[in-house]
C-alpha cells in the first residue's frame, strides 16, 4: 500500500489544456473519487497516474517514489477498465493468472493468488468458463480479480460500472465498497455518476474544465460547495437557483430576485456568514441564490388543494431574519420516486423551485401551493466568479 501525490500536474494536447495544475494527495488506504462531466479531465488524470499518458508538467509519486517518467509496468499499480479488457479465448483462471505468468511468478504462488482473489470476489465456480459465458457483473468481477492478484500499491478504476444495468450497478457499487474495506489498498476511482462518488468516496475531487473545483468528503462538498458548479453538479434533485442582486438595507444585506421570474423574492442574508470583507460587500452585487430541494417545504397548512392559497399576503417573498421565507406558487410537475415525491413548482413567470418531500398522494399539477424556504440553509454565489459568498450554516 502507498500514498499517491500529484504536484501541479498538467496535460496539454497542443494549445488545449486538458488538466490544469492538478495537486492531490491520496492517502495510504484512501478511496478517492474523481467526478465530473465528460471532458473535464478526470480520465486523463487517472491515465497519467497509471503512466498511460505522459505529463506535460508536474510530478507524480507513489509510495514516496517519483514515477513521473516510469513505464506503467514499473509503477506497481493495477487498473480496471470500463470495457473489462478480458482475453476472450482464455478461461477465467487463465485471465487471472496471465499477468503473473508473464512476470515468471512461481506456479504455486499463482494458484494461491488466483484462489484468494476468486474467493474474495465469489467467482470460484467460474474459473473454467470463458468470458462469453459470463454476465456483465461476472466479467467485472473477473476484471477486478485480475487487478487483485497483483497485490498492487494502488488500484485505478476508470468508470468500471458504467456498462452494467441499474440494479447490478448498485450491487457492484456495494461490493466495491466492501472490497476496499477488506483489502485496505489505496483506490482512485473515476466516474461521472454523482451517486457513485457520494457513496464510495472517502473524499471526492469535483473536476470541471481540467481543474479540481473542490476536494473534500462527500458531505463537506454537499453542504459547503465552493462554487455554483459544484453546488449544481452534486445533488439529486439538483440545487435550485435564483438570479438577483445583493442590496444593503439599513446596513443589513438582502438578496433580491431580479427579472419577472423572481421579482418579489427578498431574502435576508446573515452578515456573519459572508466570506468577503465588509468593504467588498457593496450594494448591487450580482449574485445567484441556491437552495437544495430538501430545504424547500410544501406548507400544507397554507396550501389549499381545492383551489385558492391561504396567506396570499406572503407571496411577496419577504421574510424577517431567522424565519422561513414563504412563497406562493403553482405545482407544475409531480415526480413520484416511491418513498419521496419531487414537486416542480412555479413561483414566477419563468422561475421554478424543486421541492423534495415525503411521499404525497393528493398533490395535483395546476393546483396553487405555498412553499417555505429555509433561509438559514441558503447558499449565495457570485454571478461574476461563481464562487460561494456565504459560509454554510450546518
Amino acid at each position: 500500500m502507498a500514498d499517491i501525490v500529484l504536484d501541479q500536474v498538467h496535460k496539454r494536447f497542443g494549445p488545449v489544456t486538458v488538466v490544469d495544475a492538478m495537486s492531490l494527495t491520496v492517502n495510504d488506504g484512501e478511496f478517492v473519487v474523481l467526478v465530473g462531466p465528460s471532458g473535464c479531465g478526470k480520465s486523463t488524470t487517472l491515465r497519467m497516474i497509471a503512466g498511460l499518458e505522459d505529463t506535460t508538467g508536474g510530478t507524480i509519486s507513489i509510495g514516496g517514489r517519483d514515477v513521473t517518467n516510469l513505464e506503467p509496468k514499473d509503477r506497481n499499480i493495477a487498473m480496471v477498465f470500463q470495457n473489462y479488457a478480458l482475453y476472450p479465448h482464455k478461461s477465467v483462471y487463465e485471465n487471472l493468472a496471465f499477468g503473473m505468468r508473464m512476470r515468471k511468478t512461481p506456479k504455486h504462488e499463482i494458484e494461491q493468488q488466483v484462489k484468494w482473489a476468486a474467493q474474495m470476489l465469489g467467482i470460484e465456480q467460474l474459473l473454467d468458463r470463458k468470458p462469453r459465458q459470463l454476465s456483465g457483473g461476472q466479467m467485472q468481477r473477473v476484471s477486478l480479480g485480475r487487478a487483485l492478484v497483483r497485490r498492487p500499491d494502488a488500484f485505478l478504476l476508470d468508470e468500471p460500472l458504467s456498462n452494467l444495468d441499474a440494479k447490478l450497478r448498485v450491487h457492484m457499487r456495494e461490493e466495491l465498497g466492501l472490497l476496499h474495506k477488506r483489502i485496505g489498498t489505496s483506490m482512485v476511482y473515476v466516474t461521472h455518476d454523482q451517486v457513485e462518488a457520494m457513496t464510495l468516496g472517502d473524499r471526492i475531487v469535483v473536476m470541471h474544465g481540467g481543474k479540481a473545483q473542490q476536494i473534500g468528503t462527500p458531505l463537506e462538498i454537499y453542504d459547503r460547495p465552493a462554487n455554483i458548479f459544484v453546488g449544481g453538479f452534486l445533488g439529486a434533485p439538483e440545487m435550485n437557483f435564483i438570479d438577483g442582486r445583493v442590496a444593503l438595507q439599513d446596513g443589513r444585506p438582502w438578496f433580491h430576485g431580479t427579472g419577472d421570474a423572481a421579482a418579489g423574492v427578498a431574502v435576508p442574508l446573515p452578515p456573519d456568514r459572508f466570506m468577503v470583507a465588509e468593504t467588498t460587500l457593496r450594494d448591487g452585487i450580482r449574485a445567484t441564490l441556491g437552495i437544495r430541494p430538501e430545504h424547500v417545504r410544501l406548507d400544507a397548512e397554507a396550501s389549499n388543494p381545492a383551489g385558492g392559497t391561504a396567506g396570499h399576503h406572503a407571496s411577496n417573498g419577504r421574510s424577517p431574519p431567522g424565519s422561513a421565507l414563504r412563497l406562493a406558487g403553482e405545482i407544475r410537475l409531480i415526480e413520484q420516486m416511491g418513498a419521496q415525491t419531487v414537486l416542480v413548482c412555479a413561483i414566477g413567470s419563468g422561475q421554478t423551485l424543486r421541492v423534495l418531500c415525503e411521499r404525497l398522494h393528493d398533490a395535483k399539477a395546476g393546483h396553487p401551493c405555498m412553499l417555505s424556504m429555509q433561509v438559514d440553509r441558503i447558499h449565495l454565489f457570485s454571478k461574476e466568479t461563481g464562487a460561494s459568498l456565504l459560509k454554510a450554516n450546518l
